[in-house]
């Protein structure tokens, strides 16, 4: 049974111009829910959370349920959440990253990662929210400030979501103070790791270093101690 949606609610999900938020939308508002099959079979979405998190970031609340799949095994399925919930305004759409934003951002802080502070070539670096989207959202009206910003290479990227993801501000508290003093967000200032009290040093190997990264590999394997305790204990006693 499909639930009686506000009529607000209703318009404000069709604003939604986003191709991946939008399918998604549109199939519930027409059908109830949406499986993980349906999104890998119909609309051809490989990774179907990742187009779930399109329509959460939108401001608009979805939960999870499971419902029998066509061979009988249970699969995960999606419908609105309580319209109460809803965060349009500044949630609705995510702002596209221009090319004057990530030039603005090179001058600023260098062609580097925010994260492994090594350069890069700008075409392999991202730009991603400082505080979370999910958190904070975007201000339609608000001219992009580079300081908003930060720029990651895909690796740093990836870690970030993963760990902001899994973040109880993310899934919960939603408050963006609690993120400006996160790794995440100002790894160069921070007080925890995704509310951990934690401290992380993210170190890459590059060019010729790689042969020293090479060297300390085989040394730890052959003391049989692991590589992050061996670096450890060499900063301890030289410091």
């Amino acid at each position: 049974m499909r639930p009686k949606l506000p009529k607000d609610f209703i318009r404000l999900c069709k604003k939604v111009t986003g191709k991946r938020p939008r399918t998604v939308i549109n199939h519930i508002l027409k059908h109830g829910f949406i499986t993980t099959q349906e999104l890998k079979d119909k609309y051809g979405y490989n990774h179907p959370p990742r187009a779930v998190r399109d329509v959460k970031e939108n401001g608009i609340p979805i939960e999870m349920f499971r419902v029998a799949g066509a061979d009988g095994r249970k699969i995960a399925a999606y419908r609105f959440g309580d319209p109460k919930k809803s965060r349009f305004g500044k949630f609705l759409g995510r702002t596209i990253f221009t090319k004057e934003l990530k030039r603005a951002l090179i001058e600023k802080f260098g062609s580097r990662c925010a994260i492994y502070l090594e350069p890069f070539d700008e075409r392999y670096l991202q730009i991603d929210h400082r505080i979370p989207f999910e958190v904070a959202g975007d201000e339609a009206d608000r001219p992009q400030n580079a300081d908003d910003f930060m720029l990651l290479c895909g690796s740093a990227n990836r870690a970030k979501s993963w760990s902001c993801e899994h973040c109880a501000n993310w899934l919960e508290q939603k408050d963006a103070k609690i993120c400006r003093s996160c790794y995440w967000a100002y790894p160069e200032n921070y007080v925890h790791i995704a509310m951990h009290p934690a401290r992380r040093l993210d170190i890459m190997w590059t060019g010729a270093e790689v042969e020293v990264y090479d060297r300390l590999k085989k040394k730890t394997e052959d003391l049989q101690q692991r590589m992050p305790t061996y670096v450890k204990k060499i900063i301890e006693r030289n410091l």
